[in-house]
């Protein structure tokens, strides 16, 4: 005998009961941003060693296959400065940048111009000027202390060089290659030259020079040369190609140069490899550390070359196959295959809208160290937004959006709300689920937090360091995957 129809509406309803019970939550705690303007410890410091942890003046272990540097904010050198006011030049870079990034991808020209280990501390920021992280290292014999900007969408390594025709304020002093013993030119017909795709000679003085371009209108060109490279601990490169750079412009501010981590022939990772090996990982401390220095000094952690360090160090991670893109050697492409919100994966994030096309060079995935906002094509992001503003309908929307973000929250006297999951999957089985903090930002004093994705026109979309915060991420170059370790800082 069929159920009467009352009791078939009644197991209805409790199945969507069910189903909306089972929509995963975290906790989050809304700390909307400091209405006080504040100059950072590292702004006004002597010596940055503290800063980044150690000196580089240590013996050197010849027998170590790794290399260490810490990572800093680049809040640590903001001075007098509101969070809200950092926040929106961030962003600000941050659509010159995703667009560059699209442009390249569109032209599919090359290298965007831009076990055992090495590792250096890294720190995060938000004040004006180009690249988001850096670190510090010496550079030439004596070495001279050099801030450089890490870069994983760049593969030349340079640097702001005297005597300068036009530099910028940088902190520390200016590199000269006339006092290192260890600085030596390269010639016009050296294979180094030719491995630049914006190189030129000076016939007069038979010397390879370079010119590096930004998506933000910065610039630095000058001598192609090879130096020693000094990290804390001591660890010491001989040997590598970067750029002298005697004129320069734009918007570096703070960093003497620039530390290419790309794929390339001529990045960083690529150069060290015999010693070090072809695998690298980085941790990105949150973008408000540097707000105290208990806290910078907490949550500053460290970038580390070498496959041993670099791959064992990160057991807990999750990994994916890097993907090639035979039109753009420089980009870190990963397959993303699928996000889930609470729980549930989204069932219009397609795989197809992410994919890359090698034949055009077109679409795929990149993450990338100096974006901040993951940017998906546009129809996966549509998804996307819809099933986190379905799943957090007991939130309330603030209109109009903030900037590039166009789902925001009113959270004001909220202390501790609860939101849906967000979790990215990967080909392979990789999967990276995101800490609340990765997702949902605040983008004023009042109480406003924003869902830190947005959608991209653009053919390449990018995960940003936003959402790579707090974990170790971890490119294995000698496998040729990438990897996602939870809580690595």
């Amino acid at each position: 005998m069929a159920p009467p129809l009352a009791a078939l509406l009644l197991l209805l309803l409790a199945a969507a009961s069910n189903a909306a019970e089972r929509v995963e939550y975290h906790s989050f705690v809304a700390t909307p941003l400091s209405p006080d303007a504040y100059t950072a410890p590292a702004a006004g410091a002597e010596d940055d060693d503290d800063v980044f942890g150690g000196s580089l003046a240590a013996a050197e272990d010849e027998s170590s296959s790794t290399a260490q540097f810490r990572v800093v904010h680049r809040d640590a050198f903001a001075v007098d400065a509101t969070p809200a006011e950092l926040l929106k030049h961030r962003l600000k870079r941050d659509r010159k940048r995703a667009a560059r990034i699209s442009k390249a991808a569109a032209a599919a020209n090359g290298t965007y111009g831009g076990a055992g280990g090495v590792a250096a501390p890294v720190v995060s920021g938000l004040a004006q000027g180009s690249g988001e992280y850096f670190t510090k290292i010496g550079v030439g014999t004596p070495a001279t202390p050099a801030l450089m900007v890490l870069d994983t969408g760049s593969d030349v390594v340079w640097m702001q060089c005297a005597p300068c025709r036009r530099c910028y304020d940088q902190s520390g002093p200016v590199f000269d290659p006339r006092r290192s013993s260890s600085y030596g030119a390269v010639d016009c017909s050296s294979p180094l030259c030719r491995r630049l795709d914006s190189g030129g000679c000076d016939l007069r003085r038979r010397a390879c020079m370079y010119q590096v371009a930004y998506g933000d209108g910065s610039v630095t060109s000058g001598d192609f040369a090879t130096e020693t490279l000094t990290f804390q601990g001591g660890a010491r490169v001989d040997r590598v190609a970067l750029g002298c750079g005697h004129d320069n412009e734009g918007l570096f501010v703070a960093a003497a140069g620039l530390l290419g981590l790309g794929r390339g022939s001529l990045s960083f990772p690529t150069q060290i490899s015999r010693r070090y090996g072809r695998s690298f990982s980085y941790c990105l401390v949150d973008r408000t550390s540097s707000a105290s220095s208990s806290a910078a000094a907490a949550r500053s952690s460290t970038v580390t070359f070498g496959s041993g360090s670099a791959v064992g160090g990160a057991a807990a991670a999750s990994f994916t196959p890097m993907v090639r893109n035979p039109l753009m050697e420089t980009f870190y492409y990963v397959q993303l295959v699928g996000v889930s919100v609470g729980g549930a994966r989204v069932p219009g994030v397609l795989e197809s809208d992410l994919r890359l096309d090698p034949t055009t060079g077109r679409g795929g995935v990149i993450v990338d160290s100096g974006t901040s906002v993951t940017r998906l094509a546009r129809p996966a992001y549509a998804a996307l937004r819809d099933a986190f503003r379905g799943s957090a309908a007991g939130l309330r929307l603030s209109p109009g959006g903030f900037s590039l973000f166009d789902t925001c929250y009113d959270l004001a006297g909220q202390k501790v709300v609860k939101v849906p999951t967000v979790s990215m999957h990967f080909a392979g089985g990789g999967q990276a689920a995101l800490p609340p903090e990765n997702y949902l930002i605040p983008v004023d004093t009042k109480g406003t937090f924003c869902f830190a994705f947005a959608g991209t026109d653009g053919g390449v979309s990018i995960i940003g360091n936003i959402q790579q915060q707090g974990f170790r991420v971890v490119f294995d170059g000698d496998s040729q995957r990438v990897g996602f370790a939870p809580k690595g800082c």
